[in-house]
């Protein structure tokens, strides 16, 4: 059953177009990925869905019900949270007032400090420490556990490992099944192919605002991945 589905949708910044017609989708529970170069309007994906970017109301739908068009506080509150690129946590918070903030007005759930202290062991440690205080690994472990603790059905995760240690990436990574088994429908935006294609369902690949490849990893050779995401 689809859970999130964009249907032709398109997304601008004043009169530059930067997504063209893109049609995707997000089964419950499922893991998709979405690769592709810099510049390929993987970012944009993700602010057109979350309402940062204005899109026609049916050009985007959660189990069915169109909500392209809605203020980004009220896609929040339908279960869609956010973990965005660079992190962004409040650095005049400590580790654990920005996971508590994260919860803030939501609906109780199953995901409550404790739980996210138990996915991220090291934010127990460092609970009481200034979020910039951090390294960028734990950071970005904050930035994941702030976004669960609104208990959303829906993580979109934007660039994740992003300027990250191989061993650090590896560690958020094994984070994933945990996070999918708990009910949690995952939409991952990632430069770094193996690790999309280690933890996706299926991948859609985006090349110059167009979707330009989608499938399940196993039906996907490396040269049909290299030909959609530098169009060689």
């Amino acid at each position: 059953m689809a859970r999130l589905e964009t249907h032709a949708l398109t997304a601008f910044y004043g009169d530059f177009q930067a997504l063209y017609g893109i049609d995707a989708v997000l089964g419950a529970g499922e893991t998709v990925a979405v690769i592709g170069a810099n510049g390929a309007g993987k970012s944009t994906f993700l602010r057109a869905i979350t309402g940062l970017l204005p899109s026609p109301p049916d050009a985007v739908r959660l189990d069915g019900r169109p909500i392209g068009g809605l203020a980004p506080a009220e896609i929040a509150r339908l279960g869609i949270s956010l973990v965005p690129e660079g992190r962004k946590l409040f650095p005049s918070l400590t580790v654990e007032e920005n996971l508590l903030i994260g919860g803030y007005g939501k609906p109780a759930g199953g995901w409550t400090l404790e739980r996210v202290y138990t996915l991220f062991p090291v934010l127990r440690e460092r609970r009481r420490a200034a979020a910039t205080s951090l390294s960028g690994g734990q950071q970005q472990m904050a930035a994941i556990g702030r976004a669960l603790m609104a208990n959303p059905r829906i993580l979109l995760c934007d660039e994740i490992s992003l300027g990250l240690a191989p061993i650090v990436i590896r560690a958020i990574y094994a984070a994933i099944p945990a996070i999918k088994d708990g009910g949690t429908s995952i939409l991952l935006v990632e430069q770094d192919i193996v690790q999309a294609m280690a933890v996706a369902d299926r991948v859609y690949c985006f090349q110059e605002g167009r979707l330009s490849l989608s499938g399940r990893p196993a039906e996907l050779t490396r040269e049909r991945i290299h030909a959609a995401y530098f169009g060689a």
